[in-house]
């Protein structure tokens, strides 16, 4: 028995196709694989259908399956099922809007179909977790306002009372604002969501992150029991130090063999009230990719990894999303996070 009736699920989708603006006659894609969720992916071809869209679905094949160390579609990023296949791009290019039920982040395809005037809408969270999180203009409004003073900035500097102190120069590459819909040609974003991210200047980032107990790791979907410190020097994290936590970290990232792993990636911090930082150990790990803790008001969100998805030229296949609590977060000395509150 679904925890959300596909009445329920219909009307969320359909709030989000209203919101993307899509209108009678356009044509939506639904991009799945074998993974993806039957009961959403159900819900969504009947609410665009609803609305008068040409609706197409393209299920494709899994990849990565020898090479993840996890079944998280985050856990080895890069090559999908689009690398080399003309036939789906040339689908999803002529596509008004492609709702991704799949996972294409970090992809050069991801780029192509958004340059070419596209739109992708990346929905991967359990049923009951998009109908929560159902996006609204509110949560677009905040996350632009707070966009706006982070645009402005030059630098960043986080600290914390368990000994955080890093910072780093922006304004070299551009901000990602995901509020959950696509309203315009080009945009990409992410239901359920509710945060904003930019990427460091290549070599400014400096300093100590110590990742306190109850910090989270992704893809692991782990609470951290012992606090991890990370040093960075010049962009890249060069030493992990701490106890069991710390090791099994270090351990995932060398398993990679690439040292583009260590680099900082995107930075960032959560703006939605409605996520909540305990609910992911209610979930199987294989069932969701842990959007609460990402998107949840006054984290502190950084990365490890690959920075393509902002025009970039690294492109490694790790990349981990640690979402941070009790960080303060200030921009040109600004404080936009007080002790894990937004100001």
């Amino acid at each position: 028995m679904p925890s959300i009736s596909d009445a329920e699920l219909i009307q969320a989708w359909t709030q989000v196709l209203d919101l993307s603006d899509m209108t009678t006659g356009q044509s939506v894609t639904v991009l799945t694989s074998s993974e993806t969720n039957r009961q959403t992916m159900r819900c969504a071809i009947i609410a665009a259908g609803l609305k008068g869209l040409v609706v197409n679905r393209l299920d494709l094949q899994p990849t990565n399956g020898g090479l993840s160390l996890s079944r998280d579609p985050l856990a080895y990023v890069g090559t999908t099922p689009l690398t080399g296949n003309r036939a789906a791009m040339a689908i999803l290019k002529e596509s008004d809007l492609v709702l991704d039920l799949m996972t294409l982040l970090f992809s050069p395809e991801q780029h192509e179909i958004l340059a070419s005037g596209g739109r992708i809408l990346l929905a991967v969270e359990p049923p009951e977790v998009l109908v929560r999180l159902l996006p609204t203009l509110q949560d677009r409004e905040r996350v632009l306002a707070a966009s706006a003073v982070l645009r402005a900035a030059r630098t960043m500097h986080v600290v914390s009372d368990a000994g955080t102190d890093m910072q780093c120069a922006l304004g070299d590459f551009p901000i990602l604002e995901e509020y959950g819909f696509c309203d315009r040609p080009g945009r990409w974003d992410h239901w359920p969501s509710g945060f904003l991210a930019t990427w460091s200047n290549e070599g400014s980032a400096n300093g100590v992150i110590v990742l306190d107990r109850g910090d989270i790791l992704l893809p692991h979907k782990s609470y951290i029991r012992d606090p991890i410190t990370c040093t960075i020097r010049n962009g890249y994290v060069t030493d992990i130090s701490g106890g069991l936590d710390a090791d099994l970290l270090k351990s995932y990232m060398d398993s990679f063999r690439d040292p583009e792993a260590y680099a900082l990636s995107h930075v960032g911090w959560g703006l939605q009230d409605r996520a909540h930082w305990s609910v992911m150990g209610f979930y199987d790990s294989e069932n969701t990719i842990g959007m609460d803790p990402r998107a949840v008001a006054g984290n502190f969100l950084w990365s490890t990894g690959p920075n393509n998805e902002a025009g970039g030229t690294r492109d490694t296949a790790c990349h981990i999303d640690i979402p941070m609590r009790n960080c303060t977060v200030m921009l040109d000395g600004r404080t936009v996070v007080e002790k894990g509150r937004v100001i």
